[in-house]
């Protein structure tokens, strides 16, 4: 009965917060079918702490280091699986999965540039069972061929030959997924190629980048199938000086190449924001990914939380009318806090930023700028903060048919004693 009464409460809280919105203007069902129809892309590095599942895994390098040794990660494909569709679960609406290279199932070692199609066909089933999409990412860190700091920009010809064959392989990956889930799959490359310190020759490996990705890319493949997604940074661990695919590289690139540029969130000055960079960079290039995540500080890879920047990433998407140009894409790992929340929480928070901004009177903000009524803009903005908004979020999250407000958490409490502390900390490949 105390469900019944629970469940009453959110609907009649809903009827009431329909009411209000209307008062401005808002369709609050018409907002709640557009949100149905925005697929998130989770990450699947977040899972098991960018291990991946190659047998012969190195250390953590280029760029990337996890904390936090919280207990029960994921230590191999079922485990990854059992971990994500647990966070599908608690998530409302449809959404998609977002693989790395290392993330194959090798049942022979199988280097970087040798990997394909068949090492990600268990994905593929698992994938069509689901009916979710899949994305994907070449992994140009952690081996041998990187241990300098170098790969597509590596003044070797080999070891820059040997990326090149693992960026060729990896939109092969990308144009079977898509072909296989009638989805196309949107293939992003970061590559963490830089300099520790200040370096005497930037042009030149620049050149170097630009040359080898033009040689990954040189054959077609329909955007039926393969989206191909190219990401800045600003710097990173090693890479502090220079970085050599910076935001001004890859957007000349996107632009000259027609590729999707990503924006990531942490991988800018912590005085930058994506969300002022969206509308411009979409003057020139058609779509763009999105790798939603939070920086603190100098670091880039938080959990996603309810701030004014992933609020403002959500606003400029839907009041620019873009929701069909941008691929929304999560990128964080925190080791600290059970996984499967992080995953949840980020995801909610996507999910919730997007709902508020379609509960905006959009047209009604733009009339006022328009007519340079910025004392009735502002004050309709500051309106809207205090609208019943979490009325809306819980009554979606029941038609959806997965828990509301903090219910989810009891769920992943219960999965973790039953499932996740009874695994060892010690690898199991199966």
């Amino acid at each position: 009965m105390s469900n019944l009464r629970d469940n009453a409460s959110i609907e009649k809280a809903f009827q009431l917060a329909t009411e209000r919105y209307a008062t401005l203007g808002v369709d609050v069902n018409g907002a709640l079918d557009m949100l149905k129809s925005i697929p998130v892309s989770i990450h699947c590095w977040q899972g098991d702490d960018v291990q991946g599942f190659e047998h012969d895994a190195e250390e953590l390098g280029g760029g990337i280091a996890v904390t936090g040794n919280h207990p029960g990660k994921a230590r191999n494909v079922e485990e990854l699986r059992a971990d994500v569709e647990k966070a599908f679960s608690l998530l409302p609406g449809k959404h998609r999965f977002n693989l790395h290279a290392i993330y194959g199932e090798f049942l022979v070692p199988t280097d970087r540039n040798e990997i394909g199609p068949e090492h990600f066909q268990g994905w593929i089933d698992w994938a069509q069972e689901h009916k979710v999409g899949l994305d994907f990412n070449p992994s140009f860190f952690s081996h041998e061929n990187a241990s300098n700091g170098f790969t597509l920009s590596h003044a070797d010809a080999g070891i820059r030959n040997f990326w090149i064959e693992h960026g060729i392989a990896s939109r092969e990956i990308g144009k079977a997924f898509g072909a296989a889930l009638d989805n196309p799959c949107v293939t992003n490359f970061w590559v963490p190629d830089g300099f520790k310190d200040t370096p005497a020759d930037r042009g030149a490996p620049r050149e170097r980048l630009a040359a080898s990705l033009d040689e990954i890319f040189a054959r077609e493949i329909s955007p039926r199938h393969n989206l191909d997604s190219v990401e800045c940074k600003l710097f990173g661990i090693g890479s502090e000086s220079c970085v050599v695919g910076s935001h001004e590289f890859y957007l000349g690139y996107a632009l000259s190449r027609n590729k999707l540029l990503c924006l990531d969130a942490g991988h800018f000055h912590p005085t930058e924001v994506i969300s002022d960079k969206i509308s411009s960079v979409l003057m020139y290039l058609p779509e763009i990914l999105l790798h939603v995540s939070r920086g603190v500080r100098w670091d880039s890879d938080h959990v996603v939380t309810y701030s004014d920047e992933l609020q403002a990433i959500a606003q400029e998407i839907v009041r620019g009318n873009y929701l069909k140009r941008v691929h929304l894409g999560l990128d964080f790992f925190d080791g600290s806090i059970n996984r499967v929340a992080a995953w949840v929480i980020g995801t909610r928070n996507m999910i919730k930023s997007l709902l508020a901004a379609m509960l905006e009177p959009s047209q009604q903000l733009r009339q006022f700028e328009i007519e340079g009524d910025y004392t009735s803009r502002l004050a309709l903005m500051e309106e809207l903060k205090s609208m019943p908004f979490g009325a809306v979020w819980d009554y979606y999250c029941l038609v959806s048919g997965v828990p509301t407000g903090m219910d989810w958490l009891k769920v992943v409490k219960q999965y973790e004693i039953e499932v996740q502390l009874h695994r060892s900390s010690v690898s199991a490949q199966v």
